[in-house]
């Protein structure tokens, strides 16, 4: 006879046994579902790292090439170490001598001397100071009175009939401005021997004293 199916007293502890009976089995259901899912992760763990683990295991090969880590293990250098410590032995490096050919000094520059100024000396020849006129320096110079209008108008043009006078950028000198002033034989800033110099640069390059006033007349200079 089955009292508990027919007494409707005993329903509310029938039902708590069940309840007990039935707890046991959803925590067995746990612990194997996490046991499970343990499992999981250390298998996809052990996947990750074997391949690693088996590169690190595998020996060098003979021919491979030489990884950064090798060469940079090469050039390390020796520890010898003792009882009082750790001593590095040091490296024995070969040496080398390089020439540098010396730049030669660079030349001096050449010293030029300063132009000579209207009225000075030009250097080392002093003025003219002997007084006179222009018709006595022709004269006195060897040239024809017939030249001396040609004379007369080159003269006039170059210095004034200024004895002393002096281009301040050429140098050049005396009444006909001799270039350069140390041609004329005697002393460029004398009258006399500028004028003596100056027929024969005339006659010998313009074949007179008239062929040189026609070159000046048509080129301003001569």
């Amino acid at each position: 006879m089955n009292l508990e199916r027919n007494d409707p007293s005993l329903a509310p502890a029938a039902t708590a046994r069940s309840a007990r009976k039935g707890a046991p089995r959803v925590s067995r259901r746990r612990g194997v579902v996490s046991v499970l899912s343990a499992l999981a992760v250390v298998g996809f763990a052990g996947a990750l790292v074997a391949p690693t683990g088996v590169a690190l295991a595998q020996p060098a090969q003979p021919d491979a090439p030489d990884s950064a880590y090798s060469l940079a293990l090469a050039d390390t250098q020796n520890l010898t170490v003792t009882v009082d410590g750790a001593e590095i032995t040091p490296v024995v490096r070969g040496s080398f001598e390089v020439y540098v050919k010396p730049k030669p000094p660079p030349p001096p520059a050449p010293t030029v001397a300063a132009a000579p100024r209207s009225g000075s000396s030009g250097g080392s020849l002093p003025p003219y100071s002997g007084g006179g006129a222009p018709a006595e320096w022709m004269a006195a110079a060897g040239i024809a009175q017939g030249d001396w209008q040609y004379v007369d108008y080159i003269v006039s043009r170059e210095s004034g009939w200024n004895p002393n006078a002096t281009n301040k950028s050429s140098g050049a000198c005396g009444l006909v401005q001799a270039l350069p002033c140390s041609k004329v034989p005697g002393n460029g800033y004398n009258p006399v021997d500028n004028l003596r110099w100056a027929t024969g640069y005339a006659t010998g390059r313009y074949g007179s004293w008239a062929g040189a006033y026609n070159f000046w007349t048509n080129n301003h200079w001569w």
